[in-house]
């Protein structure tokens, strides 16, 4: 027979005993290891925090598209511009009238008075007209022709480049308008007989 211990077990059941307590031990230990990961993302977090100027470091390095956004809008304003009439076109237009009247005399013929009056204003308003066109169609054509000169890996977004052909396009009718206004191929001046 066995030895029995003090409070009266035998080998048997002290060693299951001895296995419950290190049964108690392990699970204390994994607990106590659940607890040590829980604080782990913190430093994980400063670990990260430490990584972010790095990561931060890249993505200024790389282009973000910001520019290339803001000169896409530019260029679709230019354009509407070039099609709308501006505030200078107009300035510059009322100006051309005012010299007109001004610099003709009264002796003048009909022809004379209405191309300096009206017909320098008309195509001062072209001209206005015509060099927000030509600039809507720089930007525009930059802003498209941008990503050939940056970054190859990263590609322009859609939007940027379905702005930058609204502008190339307004720019490009606008233009064409400009010139047609100029020549008085449209809405050219009335005869005078």
């Amino acid at each position: 027979m066995g030895t029995k211990t003090v409070d009266g077990t035998g080998p048997a059941e002290a060693a299951e005993a001895n296995g419950v307590l290190e049964a108690d031990e392990a699970a204390e230990a994994a607990h106590d290891e659940e607890t040590a990961e829980v604080a782990e993302p913190e430093d994980a977090e400063a670990a990260g925090t430490a990584k972010a100027p790095e990561e931060q470091k890249d993505a200024v390095a790389g282009p973000s598209g910001v520019g290339q956004g803001a000169g896409a809008v530019v260029s679709a304003a230019l354009g509407l511009v070039s099609l709308t009439g501006s505030w200078i076109g107009t300035v510059a237009a009322a100006r051309e009238t005012l010299i007109g009247q001004l610099e003709t005399s009264s002796s003048a013929g009909v022809a004379e008075q209405v191309q300096a009056v009206y017909g320098n204003a008309w195509q001062t308003s072209a001209l206005w007209g015509g060099l927000f066109a030509l600039l809507a169609l720089v930007v525009g054509a930059a802003v498209l022709a941008r990503p050939a000169f940056g970054a190859p890996g990263r590609p322009q977004a859609g939007w940027i480049k379905s702005v930058a052909w609204g502008g190339v396009a307004l720019g490009a009718l606008g233009l064409l308008l400009a010139v047609l206004k100029y020549t008085d191929v449209l809405l050219g001046l009335p005869s005078t007989s």
